[in-house]
């Protein structure tokens, strides 16, 4: 006899390899000023924003820098706009591709376009060798704080520095 319904949802709804919930997949291209939210193992949201849809590492063109945010709450309604400034960065920024919206770890849940003040002025990414470059690949002459890492972020990596900002075990490999 086969799994029952309720069996079956819970197969997609919870993902075994993250700590992030499967919220909602789409195969829409996250555009620059979209809001979206993630969901931890708390069953608590927390907030992104898209901030660049053209970031570009190395060879890799159309790349998607994201701001994740402190912010937490019980409702995916969006935060106030406030909420979602650089100086309530959860992680320094990161840079991704699609998947962690096709997958369903990130839901778009809003829009609206970017303002002055909602973006850091410079983004600074490391390189494991020590050097730094922005989300363009201009090489920068020092670290301009936040840094984050200079590499592609898959939706793991991302699970795995959102799990260790806020405390919860990481998923094992």
């Amino acid at each position: 006899m086969g799994r029952s319904l309720a069996a079956r949802q819970r197969t997609v709804t919870v993902a075994e390899d993250t700590n992030l919930r499967v919220l909602k997949t789409s195969r829409r291209k996250p555009k620059v000023g979209d809001v979206f939210a993630v969901q931890t193992p708390d069953r608590k949201y927390l907030f992104g924003r898209v901030i660049d849809a053209k970031a570009a590492i190395g060879p890799m063109k159309g790349c998607i820098l994201i701001y994740l945010f402190r912010t937490r709450s019980d409702s995916k309604n969006p935060p106030a706009r406030g909420e979602l400034a650089p100086t309530n960065l959860l992680l320094p920024p990161l840079i991704t591709n699609q998947l962690p919206w096709s997958r369903g770890y990130f839901e778009t849940i809003a829009h609206s376009p970017l303002e002055p003040g909602e973006v850091l002025e410079q983004h600074c990414f490391r390189r494991s060798n020590g050097q730094y470059f922005d989300e363009a690949n201009n090489e920068l002459p020092g670290p301009v704080e936040p840094v984050g890492d200079w590499g592609l972020q898959s939706y793991r990596t991302i699970d795995d520095e959102i799990s260790d900002a806020l405390g919860f075990p990481r998923v094992p490999d």
